[in-house]
């Protein structure tokens, strides 16, 4: 593999701007405000695909043979690599196979058809994608695209490090970039680093895609088993060898977000931009704003690269719920009420002039009632605040704000109580969201086993959160445990959960 250095001459002389436009560096004016430091953005969600992936494919495929062309590519993508392979093939005059995981979004699918390439669904992950591909690559004779661990895939991708650097001659801090397999940040930070060393190149990946912020710490590449597939951009098992030898080489720092930060993150660069961006385009910037609360800093010229857009219309629906939580703008508690006269009023004092944006009630005995309310805040320190007033007034309090069964099923749920459900497990799974995932489920239960709650809500992404409870009878824990792993979908046990014991249970 080429040393870090010779990166520098592959990138000056990548092959991109057939297909591929310089994207502009924009000034994030109401981020920088808010942050207190100069942001830019650089807007790779401009491309002619709405991502940066064409660079890589088509550098590699403009240094292909004829009679490598002649017989045809294929590539796995979890679909911005898939349309960059797509109209690279189509501007080289050769055909595409290009194998897609079952949860990629429609959008990028019919996006990847439009541009003349042959979509195969397969598998969960880019991984699973991966390793069909490869041995379809064997049956039909065709050359394999590789969307991250390929030295001149690297080499296109790090044309957007070139491009920030002609464009912005002044000083820069630090530059944002999302990682998947890890191309881009390899060849964003090869370019810098050679030409800038003094810049720190932050990694950005989501706490249950993290593959290459584990391998860096263990030394050796890390295989998750399953990812997060939220940011379907960078869900990535096992990342490159390549890329992660010169990620654990040049990468300064590593920052690690949750759902809600990119919810935030992509809210925010609309406010900019006007624009949409996906979740892995939104990666960076939720980054940048967690760096610089963590450390600070102030006055400093930082970038985040918006790697792409191509985002299900549906899902918005997702983001919008959750970008309160990301902003620090939403806390929700659980507080619990003696059921005496005057009891509610002083409950009400406490909330004084904030804005309740969610409130549900049951009366649960004679002598306390669970409430379940959402509440305004301007800071996520606002929250415990809120929760010590509670307390002094005399009201059990739990904050739930950074509970994901309270922000995804229970406030939908409140109130129902079924004292006929016992020996309840309570259980939360990721659904494929397919045909036939449902039925699996079922068929890998025990049939003496009885369902006892079952909330689906449709979120607009392609795969399902879903919350089941199952009546298991004592004594049959190694049997769930069987049924667990057989079904392997990402689950959480929820039975000890307070939200749980409080309103379901």
């Amino acid at each position: 593999m080429p040393h870090p250095l010779d990166y520098l001459q592959r990138i000056l002389t990548a092959r991109v701007y057939d297909v591929a436009v310089e994207s502009a560096l924009e000034p994030a004016r109401n981020l920088s405000r808010r942050l207190n430091n100069h942001v830019l953005l650089k807007r790779e969600d401009q491309q002619p695909v709405f991502s940066f992936k064409l660079r890589g494919a088509y550098n590699k495929m403009a240094h292909l043979k004829p009679e490598q062309l002649a017989r045809g590519v294929i590539c796995a993508s979890a679909g911005n690599h898939a349309q960059g392979v797509a109209l690279s093939a189509r501007k080289l005059g050769t055909q595409a196979l290009i194998v897609m995981p079952v949860t990629t979004p429609q959008v990028k699918v019919e996006a990847v058809q439009a541009l003349g390439g042959t979509v195969v669904l397969h598998g969960e992950s880019y991984s699973d994608a991966h390793q069909h591909a490869l041995r379809l690559q064997a049956e039909q004779d065709l050359v394999f695209v590789h969307p991250f661990d390929d030295p001149d895939v690297i080499a296109g991708q790090g044309t957007i490090g070139m491009e920030i650097l002609r464009q912005h001659q002044g000083p820069i801090d630090a530059v944002f970039v999302a990682i998947g397999g890890g191309g881009l940040i390899s060849g964003v930070a090869s370019y810098l680093k050679a030409v800038r060393p003094e810049i720190r190149v932050i990694g950005v990946q989501t706490q249950d895609s993290d593959a290459m912020h584990q391998s860096v710490r263990a030394g050796h590449r890390v295989q998750l088993h399953d990812v997060g597939l939220f940011s379907d951009g960078t869900a990535v098992k096992l990342v490159g060898e390549e890329t992660f030898r010169l990620t654990r080489e040049l990468v300064d720092d590593f920052v690690i977000v949750d759902t809600d930060e990119v919810c935030a993150a992509i809210k925010d660069v609309f406010h900019d931009t006007r624009s949409v961006v996906e979740p892995a385009g939104a990666l960076g910037v939720a980054a940048m704003k967690q760096y610089v609360e963590r450390h600070g800093l102030q006055g400093q010229t930082l970038v985040a690269i918006t790697c792409g857009a191509n985002m299900n219309f549906d899902r918005l629906r997702f983001v919008a719920e959750r970008a309160e939580f990301g902003e620090q703008r939403e806390a929700l508690f659980a507080v619990t009420i003696p059921e005496r006269p005057g009891a509610f009023k002083a409950f009400c004092e406490v909330v004084g002039p904030r804005s309740v944006t969610e409130f549900n009630y049951r009366m649960s005995d004679a002598d306390a009632a669970h409430v379940f309310v959402g509440l305004s805040i301007t800071r996520r320190d606002e929250a415990a605040r809120i929760s010590q007033q509670f307390e002094q007034q005399g009201f059990r309090t739990v904050d739930l704000t950074d509970d994901e069964l309270a922000k995804e099923h229970a406030r939908h749920l409140v109130g129902g109580r079924a004292p006929m459900a016992r020996d309840e497990r309570l259980l939360r799974f990721v659904f494929p969201e397919r045909p036939g995932a449902l039925l699996k489920f079922l068929s890998c239960m025990n049939p003496a086993w009885n369902i006892s709650l079952f909330h689906y809500r449709n979120q607009g992404a392609d795969y399902g959160r879903v919350l089941v409870g199952l009546q298991i009878p004592a004594g049959e824990e190694s049997g769930l445990q069987r049924f667990l792993k057989d079904l392997d979908y990402p689950w959480v046990d929820e039975t000890a959960n307070p939200v749980y014991r409080l309103f379901l249970r």
